[in-house]
């Protein structure tokens, strides 16, 4: 019985072992894509570009937006940012005007030109229409 107790002991350190490993690994991977003009985002939500990298200090230069920098401890930097893929598929545009977005009727004498009377008098025919 102590025999399977240090057995398990041993396969928890092993285990332990493995994760810090790998996570040390994944930490100098992530920092090995540090470079000024990079997009990341730190540990607490807030995103940047690098500016500037102090390595004796453990330090990275932020910039928040034009003209707001930030200094963060290195590690507080979790993820480099990937620009978002552009779409590939082409949007319909847009017109400027809901003219294009209705087609008239056919029988209904809607032109461009349509005076303030006639169009009371089309509306309430068409409502006529449908009761």
């Amino acid at each position: 019985m102590s025999i399977l107790l240090f057995v398990m002991l041993g396969v928890f350190i092993f285990m332990m072992f493995r994760r810090n490993k790998k996570t040390q690994q994944q930490q100098a991977e992530l920092q090995s894509k540090f470079a000024p003009g990079v997009e990341v985002m730190t540990s607490f939500g807030l995103f940047g570009r690098i500016v500037d990298i102090d390595e004796a200090e453990n330090k990275v230069t932020l910039e928040l937006s034009p003209g707001n920098l930030a200094t963060v401890h290195r590690q507080s930097v979790t993820k480099v940012v990937e620009p978002a893929a552009e779409p590939s598929v082409a949007s319909p545009a847009v017109p400027d005007d809901a003219s294009s977005l209705t087609t008239p009727e056919s029988g209904s004498s809607v032109t461009g030109t349509e005076t303030p009377e006639e169009t009371l008098k089309r509306l309430n025919d068409e409502g006529k229409k449908d009761s």
